[in-house]
């Protein structure tokens, strides 16, 4: 039986030693050391030895497995160091190329300029509020007294979801002012930024899809002088303090008395023509139309359950997209929704 245990022995140190992989390294414990292997076949013929030879041969065996197992742990240290040195030659990184530059992002131009408007209202003490793109007839026209027959309305202009012409996709963020004022009481002062979904044309200037902001204060003794107070600051905050701005009389069903706010042309600086050619982006206007605004009509304010005799309030909105065209000195709307990284890119 000793000279079993040491042909055993020779045998798998000698094989452990020489095991190309860990598979092969497996496959040999199970042979001398499993169960059903070579050094466990012997050990079960120990009961057919004498009292006095078990001893012995019991330390032998278990020198003989000591040996094997550490021979085997000792091969499987040396073949992860081996297959680790192979990958590291395999996966070799030479530190001395010079990096691949990394192209960062950058904020849409439109978000830059709503980011601004943003903060300027913020800092006069706004509330940016946000609301549902699809909504109710009742609260995009009816409760801002819109009536029915109205222009606006009108199937032409408007994406309806429904026959009755009751649920539809916003045609501005007006909405959000009955909402607002629905669930707070004056003082109020409130910005609304937001898409907006008309049927115009994509032209220049328009697109079926844009961005409009909507402002609303609403608080005791607000006048006209007011609004015009915040909308001055905003523009000179964004075009400069030597910006030409003018305000023209309009008409609003939600704003009694009503307004318009221009800007002159960045483009033909308000002489409506381009080297003799008329200018494509005021049309020859020598202006840009930036917002239209007021003070809140009574009656709206009445739909909201705020008394009129009480309280006075102005409200305003502006397409974002003509805001940003004469921040950055765009010429093209449509540039704007292309995403052509040659053009985003310069900003």
């Amino acid at each position: 039986m000793k000279q079993q245990l040491e042909r055993i022995r020779s045998e798998a140190l000698a094989a452990l030693n020489a095991a190309a992989d860990g598979q092969e390294l497996e496959a040999l414990r199970v042979r001398y050391l499993g169960k059903k292997g070579e050094l466990t076949a012997v050990l079960k013929q120990m009961g057919k030895l004498s009292p006095e030879e078990r001893p012995v041969m019991g330390q032998v065996a278990n020198n003989v497995r000591a040996a094997i197992e550490e021979t085997l742990e000792q091969a499987k240290t040396h073949l992860a160091a081996k297959a680790m040195e192979v990958r590291l030659q395999a996966e070799a990184v030479d530190v001395t190329i010079p990096g691949e530059a990394v192209a960062l992002g950058h904020q849409h131009p439109m978000n830059m300029v709503l980011q601004e408007i943003k903060d300027i209202f913020v800092g006069m003490g706004y509330q940016v509020v946000d609301g549902p793109e699809v909504e109710l007839a009742s609260y995009n026209f009816t409760r801002l007294n819109i009536e029915e027959g109205h222009p606006s309305r009108d199937r032409s202009d408007t994406f309806y979801f429904t026959d009755d012409d009751s649920l539809l996709l916003r045609t501005q963020t007006s909405p959000m002012q009955i909402r607002f004022m629905e669930n707070h009481k004056p003082p109020l002062c409130m910005l609304a930024p937001g898409r907006v979904f008309r049927k115009d044309e994509a032209d220049a200037t328009h697109s079926p899809m844009f961005h409009q902001i909507e402002g609303l204060v609403v608080d005791e003794g607000i006048t006209m002088g007011d609004l015009k107070g915040a909308l001055t600051t905003l523009m000179k905050r964004i075009y400069g303090e030597d910006s030409v701005m003018r305000f023209r009389p309009h008409h609003f069903p939600f704003t009694e008395p009503s307004c318009e706010m221009d800007m002159q042309c960045h483009k033909c600086q308000g002489t409506g023509e381009v080297d003799g050619q008329v200018c494509s982006t005021c049309h020859g206007e020598g202006w840009i139309e930036l917002l239209g605004a007021g003070m809140v009509h009574p009656k709206v304010l009445e739909n909201c359950g705020i008394d009129p005799e009480k309280y006075s309030g102005f409200a305003f909105g502006m397409g974002l997209e003509r805001m940003a065209m004469g921040r950055l000195r765009i010429n093209d709307l449509r540039l704007i929704f292309d995403n052509d990284v040659r053009f985003l890119n310069q900003f």
